[in-house]
């Protein structure tokens, strides 16, 4: 199974790993790959810019590279997806993860039951 960890599996990994769940931890181990969005540290970055959270999105970038994720970057179709999905959640970085996931294909892990709506590809945890 290829996976793509939401943006809160992504900062609990570095900063709260005593939030990832046996379940979250058994998924990384056993997946065949783990990508993390760039959409990801871009959320991360900004909510700490703003002061919403207290992060280092350098920190957590070369925490992914160290943890042998692989970068998803943000492509053109992603976005355009984007655009034809229907509004379960309005959050527009949870859904570029959605459309990321559904373009690649990739299981999104997340917390969040709400994007469950989206697609079989949504696993919640």
């Amino acid at each position: 199974m290829r996976l793509l960890l939401d943006t809160h599996l992504v900062y609990w990994s570095y900063y709260e790993s005593h939030r990832l769940s046996a379940k979250v931890q058994k998924l990384i181990l056993e997946s065949e790959k783990v990508f993390v969005s760039s959409a990801s540290i871009w959320e991360i970055a900004i909510k700490s810019r703003l002061g919403k959270i207290k992060a280092n999105p350098r920190r957590i970038m070369e925490h992914v590279d160290a943890a042998g994720f692989y970068e998803l970057p943000v492509l053109m179709r992603h976005a355009v997806n984007v655009a034809d999905m229907p509004m379960h959640h309005t959050d527009p970085f949870d859904r570029l993860l959605i459309a990321q996931a559904m373009s690649e294909p990739l299981h999104l892990i997340t917390v969040d039951s709400r994007l469950k709506n989206y697609s079989d590809l949504v696993v919640v945890v």
